[in-house]
């Protein structure tokens, strides 16, 4: 099969999904698991429960704002959970789901792809940036 059958296939299957599931659900959930943050978080989430803190310093450049509203979504949509233990002060963990370890793949593929392909990338986002400087 050729690099443009594959392709071909991937963009039919997609519109399928598109087609077939709810369009808003659908959209939203591809928003919430391809926000700049969520990714990221559910793959430290999945080497084990952290508190807020350790979150806060695990992820470099977010804010404590960001970092709470994406946990929140991330526990609405079940693919993290929210334990506080009642000690003083108060201890609150958060723990990656069943339903988010079945992410732990993608994330992985996805995170593993941007690693093998930040060279390439960069040098296009160079000569893109060069050439639209000439024109």
């Amino acid at each position: 099969m050729s690099q443009g059958t594959v392709v071909d296939e991937t963009l039919r299957s997609m519109g399928k999904l598109c087609i077939n599931h709810d369009p808003e659900v659908f959209r939203s959930v591809l928003e919430r698991i391809g926000d700049k943050w969520s990714l990221l978080l559910i793959g430290i989430l999945e080497e084990g429960p952290r508190r807020f803190t350790e979150l806060l310093r695990t992820v470099p450049g977010i804010s404590r704002r960001m970092l709470t509203i994406t946990l929140r979504a991330l526990e609405r949509d079940g693919l993290v959970t929210r334990t506080i233990y009642a000690e003083v002060p108060p201890r609150v963990e958060y723990a990656v789901t069943d339903l988010g370890r079945t992410l732990g793949q993608p994330v992985l593929a996805l995170a593993t792809w941007a690693a093998d392909n930040q060279d390439a990338i960069l040098a296009n986002r160079g000569a893109f940036d060069a050439e639209s400087t000439e024109a």
